[in-house]
């Protein structure tokens, strides 16, 4: 659908960001998008009017801006539904991500202190641990769903270990972030979510351990009960279903990409170029950091209306054509973590889990094939995630247990 086929009581004018059209194929979509210049005119779902902004020097100036453009969504989100698909993603919440100027900084500064004291060799051995424990729970069958059974299922290993979170609490917790990630029953995600990260405060104020929550909860800037339920649902928001992406689209370009191929369990160069290849044209968070000006701005050539949303496309900001990609292997300019005072604060550990995630799965499995040609692989809709339905693989059966299962 283009701007210029707009059905009845939606926005006229405006690139639409949702269904199979775009979910299947958005490098098209911006490519007719950047026929507005490096700014386009979109609609985020049925009736959500927003601002795309689709240049690399257009977003980087915005996210560096957070002074005329503010991340707080909380007059927007008056105007819209309550059920409206995007707005678990958008709304205002108390946490660093919504906040600006000092409070930004005050919340800020407990995460990035607290995922300081992560021991990286620690996470390393914790995230081989992991895989190695999920490989073994389908290498024997010679054929394997990788987002299902490795892909969604490692986030959150690591996210359970590094917070000292149990699994009936984490169970919720995704559950609740899965539906906002995909914009169903908006209200209950929200509640399940709120409730279970609650729950995590209460018991790590009970019992502290070692873990970041528990670090978070001891900081100097003192967060209360609320405070802390926010930033961690945050955490597991970016730390998860990004991740998630992340690992997936490397893994699908690996065994898809002929520039990739040869030996992949050789080292790990072929897995590092691989991410920095997807973090360019891939990202997993393919359009996000949303800004809210609270006025009307004149900005290169026109008027970004008060209260409308202006996300940032990390995807078609890192394929502008004014942008050579002559080198992405080891070229770290890309958008994908952000920019500016909202840069990932985790951007190192993501992608330390993404890499030894790939290294380790191609370590265990060396034969690995996509099972389906690369074109008929689906992608879930959405404005925001890039992210695989499925991504079926087979090899050569191995039993876990036998001599030379593990490299």
């Amino acid at each position: 659908m283009t701007a210029d086929d707009t059905p009845p009581g939606r926005c006229p004018g405006r690139i639409p960001m949702y269904g199979p059209e775009f979910a299947e194929d958005p490098g098209r979509v911006y490519d007719a998008m950047r026929e507005h210049g490096g700014l386009a005119p979109v609609e985020l779902a049925p009736g959500v009017p927003a601002t795309l902004a689709v240049g690399y020097d257009e977003a980087l100036e915005i996210m560096r801006d957070p002074g005329t453009f503010p991340r707080d969504a909380s007059r927007w989100q008056r105007t819209v539904p309550a059920d409206c698909p995007v707005l678990p993603m958008l709304e205002y919440r108390p946490n660093t991500l919504s906040a600006n100027g000092p409070v930004h900084a005050r919340l800020r500064s407990v995460i990035t202190d607290s995922l300081d004291r992560i021991d990286t060799a620690a996470l390393r051995r914790h995230v081989e641990t992991s895989a190695d424990a999920l490989v073994d729970g389908f290498a024997a069958d010679g054929k394997a769903d990788l987002i299902a059974q490795y892909a969604r299922v490692l986030p959150l290993l690591v996210f359970n270990e590094l917070f000292g979170c149990p699994a009936d609490i984490a169970e919720r917790l995704v559950y609740g972030m899965s539906g906002i990630f995909e914009g169903l029953i908006p209200e209950e995600a929200n509640a399940v979510l709120a409730k279970a990260a609650r729950d995590l405060v209460a018991l790590k104020r009970a019992r502290p351990g070692a873990d970041v929550t528990s670090w978070m909860l001891s900081h100097p800037a003192n967060l209360d009960d609320d405070e802390m339920a926010e930033q961690l649902t945050l955490l597991l928001g970016a730390g998860t279903e990004p991740e998630q992406n992340l690992i997936a689209n490397g893994m699908r370009l690996l065994l898809s990409d002929d520039r990739f191929g040869g030996d992949l369990s050789g080292g790990s160069l072929p897995v590092e170029d691989a991410l920095d290849e997807i973090l360019w044209t891939d990202p997993p968070m393919a359009n996000f950091g949303a800004t809210f000006p609270r006025q009307d701005v004149h900005y290169r050539g026109r008027v970004l209306p008060a209260d409308q949303p202006i996300v940032i496309s990390y995807a078609a900001a890192n394929t502008d054509p004014s942008r050579s990609a002559a080198q992405r292997a080891g070229n770290r300019a890309h958008l994908a973590f952000g920019a500016g005072p909202h840069t990932c604060p985790a951007k190192g550990h993501a992608r330390l889990i993404a890499s030894v995630a790939i290294e380790r799965l191609l370590d265990r499995l060396p034969d690995m094939e996509l099972a389906v040609p690369t074109a008929e692989l689906q992608w879930r809709p959405g404005p925001f995630h890039r992210a695989l339905v499925a991504l079926p693989v087979t090899f050569p059966p191995v039993d876990h247990g036998s001599p030379g299962a593990r490299f």
